[in-house]
């Protein structure tokens, strides 16, 4: 097995022992951490994915983003090219179940938007490292949606989620910050 599949093996099973109460408010403490930031704070149009767990609960930072004003847009993953469609989300309503048990945007109910009006993406991940690389879930979708993505970049991350080390290559981008229940891991552009 290789070390991606191993590092993703081991995280998994570290988030799978968070039980709910616990999962719960470490999403809401990086919740916090999140509309503190500047990032946050000066961003319009935010990109975020529908969260599944273990990941850190999406849906208390999309209800805040709504009742601030801003727009918030979710992923609709492209199979096909392996990209990433982020369309406006004003209502949950307006997602559907799609593979592996994945929330996306139904197409004919929400509209596309363009990566150059999107100011902030939070990226998602299984794990970090303190360098701001992440190992995804192996789409790759992420990767190559930010090689040209100009706007700024923040993970949310428990705890266990945070690693010495991950194996880099060479079309990895770094996020700018990693924002977790601790605190926050500002990376140099």
């Amino acid at each position: 097995m290789d070390a991606k599949k191993i590092l993703r093996k081991s995280i998994k099973e570290k988030l799978s022992e968070l039980n709910l109460p616990e999962y719960e408010d470490q999403s809401y403490q990086i919740a916090q951490q999140l509309y503190r930031s500047d990032e946050w704070i000066s961003a319009t149009t935010i990109a975020i994915t529908v969260s599944k767990a273990p990941e850190v609960d999406t849906f208390q930072i999309i209800r805040k983003g709504w009742e601030q004003g801003k727009r918030i847009v979710v992923p609709k993953c492209e199979p096909k090219s392996r990209g990433l469609d982020f369309r406006e989300l004003k209502r949950f309503s307006q997602l559907e179940t799609v593979f592996y048990g994945l929330l996306e945007p139904i197409v004919s109910e929400t509209d596309s938007v363009g990566r150059g009006e999107i100011d902030l993406v939070v990226v998602p991940g299984l794990a970090f490292s303190h360098s701001g690389y992440r190992l995804g879930f192996g789409g790759g979708y992420y990767d190559r949606f930010l090689a040209d993505f100009q706007g700024m970049t923040v993970s949310l991350a428990f705890k266990d989620q945070l690693v010495g080390e991950i194996p880099v290559e060479s079309h990895d981008i770094p996020v700018q910050k990693i924002i977790h229940g601790e605190g926050v891991i500002h990376i140099g552009n």
